[in-house]
Parts: structure tokens; sequence; C-alpha cells
């Protein structure tokens, strides 16, 4: 009989690296719109040039949204690496006093952190997976850090069930691209309907639980932290460099951007909206508060750069995803490919086969905004014809979205940076993470 660690140990050698995974589903993806898309009036070798155009013109569309990424990893990492960010962290992790506590409990804050907005969310957790292994080193407690690291991955399997769900504030945007045909949708229609917040709930319930016994039934193992220079010594200053050592300087800008950002999302709209939480603002405050925390410029750009060698997946990957979407919008493929699942669903089946639609598109296009810009028509058309809720179709979309994050190792990129892990050893216990939210999602779905 195959044992439990030996199937773990199976996935670990055979589970390539990300960069390796994005250029595979680039490759599928190509093949797949060649095979199913072109009307037949070009040849192969030329419609094959026409792709290969798709996939270029796809390439260099995020560019923005690369570098957002970027930033909110790295000002997240560097604000954490502020003395009272991390003696915070540091009074949650000294409960970590046991491999499943340690699992709970990551699981646990993750969640929460999550829920707020994902990419906090993501940092937060991958901070605090990295806190845990230098608790559990220095005081001598046996974990194992690869699942650890997964538990600090689950935030993306529920983001978009929370505050920065995408799709849900977007149809809650007056003038949205499909506001003529399903007009604005509430987020109390959405996000706060009874749907969600059961799905919310069971996530909160059973997933902090199921990693405590999966904690209480694994190895420990041995593991490297990756080496940020953290013992280094801060340059002595002289001349006019000695500004980048002035408080008064380092405080006072920060806590100019922190005022303006609280004045930005709290006291400036006339009607108070959690759509305030985009990247942007979430990059600048996170910029303000590292600031306002390091106290000094110097202190705050070296922290910077020892965050910044967590981003480097991220730079690398994200284009090849990009293009990635680029070949499915522009060849008309997702079109094709959401249209059979219309044709093959009922007013029973369409919230459950439109949220395996939207898992298996996120394989390819980790995006919820762009997937949604994609699927968006195809899901308000059919439920417009089937009469099923429009909240339905969004939240169905939404589920399918994060629940195979936990397949797919582009969002995992800043937790592999911070702590040094690989994609291999995380992503057997991210499974687990994927079986249960499939359950949870799947049986809400059809029960509501």
């Amino acid at each position: 009989m195959i044992s439990s660690e030996g199937v773990l140990k199976s996935i670990q050698r055979w589970l390539p690296g990300p960069f390796v995974i994005a250029l595979v589903l680039t490759l599928i993806t190509y093949v797949l719109a060649l095979c199913l898309t072109g009307d037949g009036s070009t040849s192969t070798p030329a419609y094959a040039l026409t792709v290969v155009g798709f996939w270029e013109q796809g390439f260099w569309e995020l560019l923005q949204f690369t570098l957002q990424m970027v930033l909110i990893l790295v000002f997240g990492h560097t604000l954490a690496l502020t003395p009272i960010a991390s003696k915070a962290i540091d009074q949650i992790v000294r409960h970590c006093d046991s491999n499943a506590k340690a699992a709970f409990i990551v699981t646990l804050f993750t969640i929460i952190a999550g829920l707020f907005n994902w990419g906090l969310g993501l940092i937060f957790g991958a901070i605090m997976a990295r806190k845990v292994a230098e608790h559990a080193r220095k005081n001598r407690i046996p974990i194992n850090f690869p699942l650890i690291g997964a538990c600090a991955y689950v935030g993306m399997m529920v983001w978009h069930g929370g505050l920065s769900g995408s799709a849900p504030l977007t149809v809650n945007s007056p003038g949205h691209s499909l506001v003529a045909e399903m007009g604005i949708l509430s987020t109390g229609e959405t996000l706060y309907s009874t749907l969600n917040i059961v799905t919310t709930l069971l996530l909160i319930t059973i997933l902090p639980l199921l990693m405590f016994w999966v904690g209480k039934r694994s190895n420990s193992q041995s593991f490297e932290l990756p080496n940020y220079n953290q013992n280094k010594k801060l340059p002595t200053l002289s001349g006019a460099e000695r500004l980048d050592g002035a408080k008064w300087l380092g405080i006072g800008l920060g806590l100019g951007i922190v005022v303006y950002s609280f004045h930005k999302a709290f006291i400036q709209p006339e009607q108070f909206s959690w759509q305030f939480l985009n990247l942007n603002y979430i990059n600048f405050l996170l910029f303000g508060l590292g600031l306002l925390l390091h106290t000094t410029v110097q202190r705050f750009t070296f922290a910077f750069e020892e965050a910044l060698p967590g981003a480097t997946g991220i730079i690398l990957q994200f284009p090849l995803y990009a293009g990635i979407i680029g070949i499915m919008k522009y060849s008309g493929m997702i079109t094709i490919y959401s249209d059979w699942f219309v044709s093959h669903s009922n007013a029973t089946t369409f919230p459950l086969l439109t949220f395996i639609s939207g898992g298996l598109v996120n394989i390819f296009v980790p995006s919820g905004g762009g997937q949604w810009a994609m699927q968006g028509p195809i899901i308000v058309e059919a439920c417009k014809a089937m009469d099923i809720p429009f909240y339905k179709g969004v939240m169905a979309l939404a589920y399918g979205d994060q629940v195979t994050n936990m397949l797919q190792p582009f969002w995992a990129l800043p937790i592999m940076g911070i702590t040094g892990l690989k994609a291999s050893e995380i992503f057997p216990y991210t499974f687990l993470l994927f079986a249960a939210g499939f359950l949870i999602f799947g049986a809400v779905l059809l029960l509501f």
C-alpha cells in the first residue's frame, strides 16, 4: 500500500518549476487555438503566425499590472520588516508551538487577511510563514515548512468572495461594461448574499481545522530560509547624505501619505464604498506606512532592497500569462469554451458548470478581473436566457476563479520568494485545500 508521504514525494518529483509550467501552458494554449479557432480562410502556416501575433499582443498588455504586483509584494515585505510589524506578527507566531497549531493559526489569519484584501492576504501569509519558520528554528519546534507555506497561500482561495473581489466590485460600479445587460449589481446581492456568507463561514471554519488535522499527521522536515542580509549594518552617512537618515523627512512624508490615503477613503467620498481598496490605493498606503514606520529614507530603502529578490518570479512570468490571455481573447477561444459549457447546462446545473469552467480558465488566465472581462458577457446572457439570478453567475465564476489558484503556482510566487520554498514542495498540500474548497463551493452553489 502506498503511503501518503510517498504520494507527496511522487508529486514533488514530477511537478516542474513555475516558469516551466507557464511555458507549457503557453504551448498548450497555442496548440488549442490552432485546432479550435480560425475561419478556414487562411492557410495553417499563416494562421499559426497570426496566433503568435495574438500572443505577442497580449505579452505587453499587463505591464502596469505586473508593476503593481511587484510593488505590492516588495512594499508589503518592506512593511513587514519594520520593528512594529515584526513584533505584531511575532505575537501571533509565538502561539505556534507545534506543527498542527502553526498550520491552524497561519490558515486562519491568512483567510481573514485574504477576505479583507487579496494582496495583503498574500503578503501577510508569506511573511507569517517565514516568521513561523524562524520561530520554530529558534525554539527547536519540529514543523513541516512546506505545509505551513501551503497554509499561507490559502488567502488566494477566498479572496474573490471578499472585499476585494474583482467581479463583484466590477458589477457594482456605475458604467461597467455590462451595465446595459444587467444593470448595477450591489455588493449586498453578491458579497453580502446568504450564498456568500454561508460559503465564507464554511471556509473559515473547515479549512483551518483541515490543516490542523494534516499538521497532526505530517512529518517535520529540515528547511532553509533565503538570506536577506538582515544583519548587515547601515552605512554611516555624511554630508548631504545625512538627509537619508533624517527622521523628520521619513516620518513627515510617510505620515502625509497615510493621512491623505485615510482622507481619500473615508472622508472624501459622499458615500463610503469598499471600491477604494484597489491595487493602486494599497500600494500607495503601503509605501506611506513603510516610510512612516521605518522612520528614515535610509532604513526604508535598505529594507526595500532586502525584499526585492522575492519579486523575480513575478517579473519573469507575468508577461507569459499575459500572452496566454492574448491568445484566448483575440483568437475567440474563450468564447468557444464558455459557449460549450452554457449549451450543456440548465437552470439547476448552470451555477456549478460556471464554477467548473471558471476554475479551468483560471489555470490559463490567473487574473480575476481579466477572467470576468472575457467570460462575463457569456454568463450574463445565459442567466437572462435561463432566468437565473445574476448574482449566482457572478459568484459561481468568482468561486471557480479562486479555487484553482491552489493548483496554479502563479500567485504563489511571492510566498516562494519570501520563504524559499518550491512549488513542488507546497502544492501537494494546496491540492488538499483545492479538494476541500471544490466540495464546499460546489455544495453551496447546488443548495442555494
